[in-house]
């Protein structure tokens, strides 16, 4: 599982490792004010999401007297879900080009995959042939010569810029276990200097045992990371992919439960969450569920759930057990529930539900039918 960190987060971390970045701060909406130095400013939103400048969450404001009132209005925003409740204050750059470079791991192959672009900015996806990629084996020298490549296609003075910040792009994913990182926009300077304009960074949640000042940020700003720190505080993944989404899911296996998404996606229907419980690790005890249904009852949209157990590990006999004591423990939940349980003890899990009478609980181990009828409750 990766985190997106905010642009600010991102910034400061890289700025530490020598990145250059822009003069500027965080601040919470509710207490911003204005800066001391003149404008211009930009008042950018911190979210842990993309697309923030094609959703108006990016503002060029020429008085500093105006910051506050900006950063007020972009907390009427909801950016791909989540409310603006932080803002970073940062003095405008006067770029004479704004170009791309970043690099991220193909999941498929396991190589680096370095990118550059003189034509970086909010229309970066539409550069075509302008964005350049280069495959390399996921070592410092490999990587650190595949940017070199690339910089080296690339016209001067951009390339100067793309070298330097690349190199300091790979050395700062390995250093810090991310899965991805990107500067778009990579500011040029007239001097030949260059500076970030933004930075995209995203990290590997399961390597923050190995990155300790990682996982007090996390810890520290729960409210902005609270998948990640849902993870670490519970020991399963439990991502809200859609605060709107209609259909809760409780699932095990990572790989299963991106299918289910994928899958109720393309039969129009909107998961509320991602969820991998780990379900062999419950031992008897029945708090991970609790803790899934509390937050799935919580969604404003929520029409119904589906619970999809492959189990291998997992004795299915205890897991339905688990399953209704989770129930009684969160009456609220009320929402009709599809339930597919396929594998170790599968029959004697069947009688024990079936048993138990529960309205509007309906038991389907044929995914096909059972995403069909998470459709048909969904659109009830």
């Amino acid at each position: 599982m990766a985190i997106l960190l905010i642009e600010h987060d991102a910034k400061i971390l890289l700025a530490a490792r020598g990145l250059s970045i822009p003069e500027g701060q965080a601040m919470r909406v509710e207490g911003s004010a204005a800066p001391e130095k003149p404008g211009p400013w930009v008042v950018k939103a911190q979210v842990p999401a993309g697309g923030r400048g094609k959703a108006g969450g990016i503002r060029l404001v020429e008085n500093a007297a105006a910051v506050p009132e900006t950063a007020r209005e972009l907390s009427m925003l909801r950016i791909g879900g989540f409310p603006v409740d932080v803002v970073r204050i940062e003095k405008a750059v006067d770029a004479l080009a704004e170009l791309f470079v970043g690099i991220t791991i193909d999941a498929a192959t396991g190589e680096a995959v370095l990118m550059a672009s003189a034509a970086g900015g909010v229309e970066v996806e539409a550069a075509g042939d302008k964005l350049t990629t280069v495959h390399t084996q996921f070592d410092a020298a490999a990587m650190h010569g595949g940017m070199a490549r690339l910089a080296a296609g690339l016209p001067a003075p951009a390339s100067q810029a793309v070298a330097e910040c690349g190199a300091l792009l790979v050395d700062n994913l390995l250093a810090l276990d991310a899965t991805l990182i990107e500067i778009n926009p990579l500011f040029l300077l007239a001097d030949g200097s260059w500076v970030a304009g933004d930075a995209r960074m995203d990290l590997d949640l399961n390597a923050l045992p190995r990155q300790p000042d990682l996982e007090r940020l996390i810890d520290t700003q729960k409210v902005i990371y609270a998948d990640a720190a849902f993870k670490l505080t519970h020991g399963y993944d439990l991502v809200i992919t859609d605060p709107g989404g209609a259909v809760g899911l409780v699932a095990t296996g990572a790989g299963l439960s991106m299918q289910l998404l994928d899958e109720m996606t393309r039969r129009g229907l909107r998961p509320f969450n991602f969820c991998d419980i780990r379900s062999g690790m419950m031992r008897g005890d029945p708090s991970r569920l609790i803790e899934n249904l509390r937050t799935l009852q919580q969604a404003p949209n929520l029409r119904c759930v589906l619970v999809n157990i492959f189990a291998g590990i997992t004795e299915l006999g205890e897991f339905a057990e688990l399953l209704l004591q989770a129930l009684d423990a969160v009456p609220e939940l009320e929402q009709p529930m599809v339930v597919r349980l396929v594998g170790n003890g599968e029959a004697e899990a069947d009688a024990t539900l079936r048993a138990s009478g529960r309205p509007g609980m309906m038991l389907e181990r044929d995914l096909d039918r059972a995403l069909q009828l998470i459709a048909e409750a969904s659109n009830a």
